[in-house]
């Protein structure tokens, strides 16, 4: 139940696997036969693909396919799929962060393949994935992933969309994950904000020899276009993938101003259209270099739309931020320019590169660790709150998604499931309570509350409450079995509420390092890498509550006999759960009602 329960569990759980192996070809038969049900060949009905070979006239000066032209092409892609879905016309709201692994030569394929991922009222996700194909040698390489939003758009009535139903365990993780992913795009503009405001980025303006720095002026880029008939879609609206295009090729010419080489584009942070442009409109595209890193560069571009030259306000409709660096002869990257901001907004947009960069390093840092190699414990700063938050709650819910969980044994109808993944034991405890679900939700959301039914939690103190959603505990077990100390943790606790009917309430847990609580001689420091629970509404006053938890490899060592100590440690537990919910479902606490 708690991260440290295998002490509790020496004298329990090696059968477990040969117990298991029944249980799993037992399972793996049913899943044959309803694969055979389905249809072999089963694919997404709002999948589609496109693959393009790439021409002398889709390349840059390189002879490799321009990005611009590549933005095209995914966003055709992906409309068409939004399309599929919706059945009426639909236009892009946003594309989250790109980044290219791999470049495309001429003469090589582009294979794009986009699907829905999930539907919200009049909005969806589509996830899309591009890879690229040599027709000569048979290789293939994965160049880039995206997900984009999209809106669909009837003139003569609102539009409400059908919800998507998943069925592979892949459409399952994405369609649970999908509505943590739009509550990270909704509050990105004020993550940035508040990591300006409360965590200090430092420029370094005055370490640097002046002689050396650009004026970011120099590297300033002013373009316009004109909206034509070919450049919009069937309801004369531009398409997001022709603006995108245009902005990759100002932002190249801006960010080659800098450096006097050819740049290469390696990501883009987020286009987000606030409006939409038709044809006949003029839009003015402006590109500056915000700031300049050892061996990269951040380009910012905006988009403002106005539609007759006598018009003096225009409209802003898109923005982005694009990061290049210059590759050598032996690809790679080289040292680039200063670049000396212009007072004022400059400075400001200066600043913000940085913060920006902060976060995608500490974004990439938690993205790329594996496993089985991390250490579980993230370091834990504003500039990673949100997305370590996210990483959490999803990390929960892909762990739910699963669909090769093992019913291992049940006792008065509590349930326990196993799953066994590479080198991870997971655990999956299940029962009904007589309790209203949102009321459930609020008791275990207070971990505070944790150590008057849970014996593995000694103590509990609150550390930092970063939010209404997320706070971070100090949490304190007992002394187990032979250890010669208690264990402590330091845990990160996310709450989601549903996004939409048939969701589940979520509490996540993941452990985090902090400063202020190093580890200390007095505790052994223990580490979880994910776990929590899950609630849905099973009707009035009915709550199925799950609990989940991804052991850790440090954990398996206690798996050494059979699963009866297992079965009867989380059943005890479990119950005395839900007998704190019986005895407090009337009294919850004040504070956690805003939840």
């Amino acid at each position: 139940m708690i991260q440290n329960v295998g002490n509790h569990l020496r004298r329990g759980i090696a059968s477990v696997f040969s117990s298991r192996t029944s249980r799993k070809s037992a399972s793996r038969a049913e899943k044959d036969s309803g694969a055979m049900a389905d249809g072999e060949g089963y694919r997404n009905p709002t999948e589609v693909q496109m693959s393009q070979l790439v021409l002398p006239c889709h390349t840059n000066q390189r002879g490799e396919l321009s990005v611009g032209q590549l933005l095209k092409w995914i966003d055709t892609t992906a409309c068409l799929s939004a399309e599929r879905h919706a059945g009426c016309p639909c236009v892009t709201a946003s594309m989250d962060d790109i980044y290219f692994e791999h470049t495309i030569s001429i003469g090589q394929v582009v294979n794009i393949k986009a699907k829905v991922n999930r539907a919200f009222n009049s909005s969806m996700e589509v996830g899309i994935q591009v890879t690229s194909e040599d027709l000569c040698s048979e290789k293939q390489w994965n160049v880039c992933k995206a997900l984009a939003t999209f809106v669909a758009h009837r003139e003569l009535s609102k539009v409400k969309l059908k919800q998507i139903t998943p069925r592979t365990e892949e459409e399952k993780t994405e369609h649970s994950v999908a509505a943590e992913r739009r509550r990270m795009r909704l509050v990105y503009a004020d993550t940035i904000k508040d990591l300006l405001a409360n965590c200090a980025i430092q420029g370094d303006l005055e370490n640097r020899d002046c002689c050396c720095l650009v004026p970011a002026e120099k590297t300033r880029v002013e373009s316009v276009e004109l909206v034509l008939p070919p450049h919009a879609n069937h309801q004369g609206n531009t398409f997001g993938g022709q603006i995108m295009a245009w902005m990759e090729n100002v932002a190249t010419i801006a960010a080659s101003r800098l450096c006097r080489a050819h740049p290469t584009l390696k990501a883009i942070e987020m286009f987000h259209f606030r409006g939409p442009s038709q044809v006949g409109d003029r839009l003015v595209l402006k590109a500056i270099v915000n700031n300049a890193f050892k061996h990269s560069m951040e380009v910012g571009v905006c988009v403002e739309a106005y539609r007759q030259e006598a018009e003096t306000h225009r409209r802003h409709i898109n923005s982005a931020f694009m990061t290049f660096v210059v590759l050598d002869a032996d690809d790679q990257p080289r040292t680039l320019p200063w670049i000396r901001p212009q007072p004022g907004d400059g400075e400001r947009r200066y600043r913000e590169a940085s913060a920006r960069k902060k976060i995608r390093l500490d974004r990439k840092y938690i993205v790329s660790c594996k496993q089985a190699e991390m250490p579980l414990s993230v370091p834990w700063d504003p500039s990673n709150q949100v997305y370590l938050s996210y990483n959490n709650v999803s990390s929960l819910k892909m762990l739910v998604a699963k669909d090769n969980w093992v019913l291992s044994s049940e006792i008065n109808q509590v349930r326990l499931y196993t799953l066994e993944e590479d080198k991870f034991l997971s655990f999956h405890m299940e029962m009904l309570v007589h309790v209203d679900t949102n009321q459930a939700f609020l008791l275990l959301s207070d971990l505070l509350r944790r150590p008057e039914w849970d014996k593995h939690y000694r103590s509990v103190a609150l550390v930092q409450q970063v939010d209404e959603d997320d706070a971070i505990y100090h949490v304190i077990s007992p002394v187990l079995g032979g250890d010669a100390k208690p264990q402590d943790f330091v845990i990160l606790a996310s709450r989601r509420k549903p996004c939409d009917n048939g969701d589940p309430y979520v509490i996540a847990m993941r452990s985090v390092t902090l400063p202020t609580h190093p580890e200390t001689p007095a505790y052994r420091r223990g580490e979880t890498l994910c776990s929590g629970f899950c609630f849905w509404r099973e009707g009035d006053q009915l709550t199925k509550v799950s609990y989940y938890n991804q052991a850790t490899p440090g954990f398996l060592n206690y798996v050494t006999t059979n699963v009866a100590g297992l079965s009867s440690e989380f059943y005890t537990t479990f119950k005395a759960c839900e007998q704190f919910l019986l005895d407090n479902r009337s009294d919850l606490a004040p504070s956690l009602q805003t939840l």
